[in-house]
Formats: C-alpha cells, structure tokens, sequence
C-alpha cells in the first residue's frame, strides 16, 4: 500500500465552465486546501466565465500555489478535444501533482487521460453533468459510454450526494476504484441572516437560466396563480443561455408588472429579493444556492429532484413535485398563506445545514477522500 506523502500536497482542480456551482465547489475547496498548506492549481476553461470568473481567478491566485490554467475546452464533444488532452497532460507532467481532480463530464475525462501511476491519484466529481442524460436518449447513451469508458480509470470518486452515487452507479456502472460522498458545504459566513430589501416580491429565483433549472416552469406557475386571482410578485436573478426566451415568456404571458429580471447577482443579494426563494429544477445533484439558502435562513421551496431531498432532510413538507407547474403553485400557494410555517421550517433547517454542510466538512472529507485512496493503492 501506498502512503500519503507527508509533504504538501501537489493538486490541480480542473473543469469545464467556470460558472455555476462545480465552480462555488472549487472555488470553496481550493481555499479550504491551501489554507491547509497543501499547493493548489486550478485548470478552467478560457471561453466561458466572462468577467466575473476572472475577477474570482485574480481574487484566488496568490494563494494558488501551481497557478490558475486557462485552455479552450468545448461543452460537447469536438474536434479540437485530442489536442486538449494533449495540452491538459502536459500541463500534469510539468506541475508534477499528486492528485488530479477533475470536476464535471469533460474535465473528468481529461484527467484520466493520464495513466496509473503508483506517485499520483485521478479522482472525479461529476456534479449532475452527464448523470442528466437518461440512457435512452441519444445524448444520454453516448455519454453514459464515455463514462463507462472511463470508469476504471478512476481511483477515487468523490459524489457530492448519495442521489450522484446511485445514479452513476444504475447509468454508467460499479466503479473499481473507492467511492465516497462528501456533502458540498458553506461557510461560517453564510449562517448570517438575511435583511429583505424594502421592493421585495413575493417570490424570488437565484440561479442559472438553463432549461434543467427550470425557471420557464416557475413563470408558468406565476402566471397560474395570477390567473386564479392571487397577486403574486417574482424577481428573477440570474442569467445565461436562456435568458431572451424566459423575457419572451414573461411578455407572452403579461406579466411585465409582475415579473423582474435583475440580472446575475450573489446569493445572498438575491435572496434579499423576494420573501419565498423557489427552486424549480427539473434536475439536479446537490445545489449550493439551496444550501446557501437554507444556511441564511431563507423561507424556501424546491422542488424534489435529486439531492434536494438529502439537504431537506425530514422538511419534506418544502418539497414539490418536478416539473409539475400545478404541484409548485399550489406549494407557493400555500406557503404564502402560511408564512410562520415557512419560517419556523427554514429556521429547523437552518439547524440541519450548520451540522451537516460546512465548508470544513468538506474540505476535511475531500482531503480524507485522498488520503484513503493513497492508502488502498
């Protein structure tokens, strides 16, 4: 068996896209790593992120130890991928790592490019990515076998829920290498309370605008609840690919004195903007702004898809059914008719978030992750 080295650490962090919350995971445990003395680098992609992801890599550098990578990875599978596993194994050769961590679908794939190797550890985090796809689908089955592909390649697997876990495991397959979960966590800052802004609405949405988030869903049952007579207000926070078709809804709907866009903010901010936070996603693993939420103490719905449940714990009365606008307009419905419920709900779970989700729980797991891998070699 391999030991750890009792030296620092030597790790790269890679993924696609800088957004999001694979990016808040990094970001988050990149931190925790080097505040532990062990030497840090991060491999991003150089197309996505925009301005607010390089205003976070400048933030971050003098504390990365092996620098902050920026190559130019493509969502989908594309021609340029074989020069890029080219250049992403280079790049391990030179900064001589320990451990390849490698977040997200096409990340992960990068970094088990590299051989096994009795000096260094591949470890991947899907994040939801790929997991998404059912199986019978075209997208699904192409990429349930690249992962497949890849599997056992892999010598450790860190899921972020037991929901990733499970559903890797019934897609692509029982990994060969170890496997944990380590729950993604915020920090002590998070727990401090929010004030609403005195032009507060109803309800609020904090996040990306991808179809898988599902705000289109969330309008649609604003609209339905406006229809039945109940006046309700929404601002909408955030931004991406689907932002112009969500504006084209909210118009098509008339719901221009109802609906607010405010563009891409922090959640906290956004969380100041609305008295109800509604999470609407038609999919997802183990999502920070739920976290966050429930951390500051945000009166919250979501919707019961994947590891939502495992944060809401035995709160399943918060939870809604996915992709049914009927189901989560009668939720806000009652919610809002019942507002101390909601508040007594999101102060237990306030409670449950402060022992299981921190950022040094994760950070402490992550690294535990490695040392047991080291040890299993």
């Amino acid at each position: 068996m391999a030991e750890l080295p009792d030296r620092p650490l030597r790790i790269l962090h890679a993924t696609r896209a800088p957004v999001g919350g694979i990016f808040r995971h990094i970001i988050d445990v990149a931190n925790g790593q080097a505040e532990r003395g062990h030497e840090v680098g991060i491999l991003a992609d150089s197309m996505t992120g925009g301005e607010r992801a390089d205003a976070t890599f400048a933030e971050m550098l003098p504390r990365m130890a092996l620098g902050i990578h920026r190559l130019p990875i493509h969502r989908n599978p594309h021609p340029s991928d074989l020069r890029m596993g080219v250049n992403v194994m280079r790049l391990v050769r030179r900064l001589q790592l320990d451990v390849l961590h490698g977040h997200g679908a096409k990340a992960g794939v990068f970094i088990r490019l590299k051989p096994k190797s009795s000096k260094n550890i591949r470890v991947y985090t899907p994040h939801g990515g790929s997991l998404h796809y059912p199986p019978n689908t075209l997208k699904g089955a192409i990429y349930s076998r690249l992962e497949r592909a890849v599997m056992n390649r892999t010598d450790l697997f860190l899921f972020e829920s037991q929901y990733a876990r499970d559903t890797y495991q019934r897609i692509v397959g029982t990994p060969s290498g170890l496997v944990r979960c380590v729950f993604n966590g915020v920090t002590a800052q998070e727990f401090d309370p929010v004030t609403l802004t005195p032009e507060a609405t109803d309800i609020a949405y904090v996040g990306e605008f991808r179809h898988i988030k599902g705000a289109d869903l969330l309008i649609d049952a604003i609209a339905r609840l406006r229809a039945d007579g109940r006046p309700v207000t929404l601002t909408l926070g955030g931004d991406g690919e689907e932002t112009a078709a969500l504006k084209a809804q909210v118009a098509r709907l008339n719901l221009g004195d109802a609906v607010r866009f405010i563009g891409h903010v922090k959640a906290r901010h956004g969380f100041s903007q609305g008295r109800l936070l509604v999470v609407p996603s038609r999919g997802d693993s183990m999502p920070y702004v739920v976290i966050e939420a429930a951390a500051a103490g945000v009166p919250m719905l979501a919707a019961r898809v994947g590891g939502i449940p495992e944060i809401f714990g035995s709160h399943h009365d918060g939870l809604f059914l996915p992709n049914d606008v009927g189901a989560m307009a009668d939720a806000i419905e009652a919610a809002l008719e019942a507002p101390e419920a909601a508040r007594e709900r999101a102060k237990e779970l306030r409670e449950r978030v402060f022992l299981h989700f921190s950022q040094k729980a994760m950070v402490d797991g992550v690294i535990a992750g490695y040392r047991d891998t080291f040890a299993n070699r």
